[in-house]
């Protein structure tokens, strides 16, 4: 191992473990998230969630609703690292995963790594960079290591990914494939907060300038937070719920079964992947409330964020103003519970 990757896994090493609870680490971060990012407590649930899922999250709203600064306020309160990263059409996939530079010197090579090798990676705009850029982050984000000069080096064990989409503007962007976005673990929906919310942005914003800041206190040891994941995995799942679980999965594929009028609506449903997708947030919902078993509110309250993104609706459908977030309400309120 060269003395540049050890330096890169030095500065992404964990915290010592801490002897805190796990649950109650978590109920400080949600208050401060919610104290930071106001009127957006869906997407800091599911921003959680993604933590404690161990996965990746899409999200997709109009400029300036604190995407960046979520992100940043997650990396403050855990002992991590985190990296923006804006995607240009002009990106290459060593902009982000690194390269071999050539020392003349002694004329060998040393890997120089990129902004991928943080804990917490905003990917700003995905879709305005090109094909092979969103390829190599999609492979770190399944792969957990990238590969350069026939050398692979292993990313954090804490890695979380949250890339952003613009839905205004198209022109110019590469959209992402569906088998790319089967990848991400959450699809949010973010939309404007309200009058009340809006109002205590202005007011934090306004003394945030004069010097006014969120204190956290001790950050999070990234201990705390493997311990949180192991606490979520093992909240208990009956066989009813599970059972209902795979229902909704493959009534994702075959929606005529609960009715005429979804027939011929869904080219694709949500693949295994899904599947297991599902399973994980459901735990990891139910750890966030307080259970430590999984009710089937659980697996409705996440279902959208975790299949919008793994349904492919027909043409047709699609012509007539259908959505996959609709085809999910119309599957939640009518695939019976065990």
């Amino acid at each position: 191992m060269n003395p540049t990757d050890q330096a890169a896994r030095a500065r992404v090493a964990p915290a010592p473990a801490a002897a805190a609870d796990p649950r109650d680490e978590f109920d400080r971060l949600a208050e401060y998230m919610n104290s930071c990012i106001l009127g957006q407590s869906a997407f800091v649930d599911l921003l959680l969630v993604a933590v404690l899922a161990d996965g990746h999250l899409l999200v997709e709203g109009a400029p300036g609703l604190a995407k960046t600064k979520a992100i940043k306020a997650l990396a403050r309160a855990i002992h991590c690292e985190d990296q923006r990263i804006q995607f240009t059409p002009d990106l290459l996939p060593s902009d982000l995963t690194g390269t071999d530079i050539y020392r003349p010197e002694d004329g060998s090579f040393r890997f120089q790594p990129g902004p991928v090798f943080h804990n917490f990676i905003l990917a700003d705009e995905i879709n305005r960079a090109p094909a092979k850029v969103q390829a190599a982050l999609l492979e770190a984000m399944a792969e957990r290591q990238v590969t350069v000069g026939g050398v692979t080096y292993v990313l954090p064990e804490l890695f979380l990914v949250m890339a952003t989409q613009n839905p205004i503007e198209q022109e110019g962007t590469y959209p992402l494939p569906e088998a790319q976005l089967d990848r991400f673990l959450l699809h949010v929906k973010l939309d404007y907060p309200d009058l009340a919310a809006e109002r205590q942005i202005l007011r934090l914003v306004r003394g945030e300038a004069q010097g006014e800041v969120v204190a956290f206190g001790e950050p999070i040891s990234q201990a705390s937070i493997f311990a949180a994941r192991q606490d979520a995995l093992a909240c208990y799942m009956s066989e009813a719920v599970e059972e209902y679980l795979l229902q909704f999965v493959f009534a994702t594929r075959s929606p005529e079964r609960y009715g005429k009028e979804l027939a011929g609506v869904v080219a694709f449903g949500a693949s295994p992947r899904g599947t297991i997708a599902l399973d994980r947030c459901a735990r990891a919902q139910a750890w966030l409330d307080g259970r430590d078993y999984v009710v089937p509110a659980d697996v409705q309250a996440i279902a959208k964020a975790v299949l919008r993104h793994r349904i492919l609706l027909t043409f047709e459908a699609q012509a007539d103003g259908m959505t996959a977030d609709q085809l999910l309400d119309a599957l939640i309120a009518r695939v019976p519970v065990s």
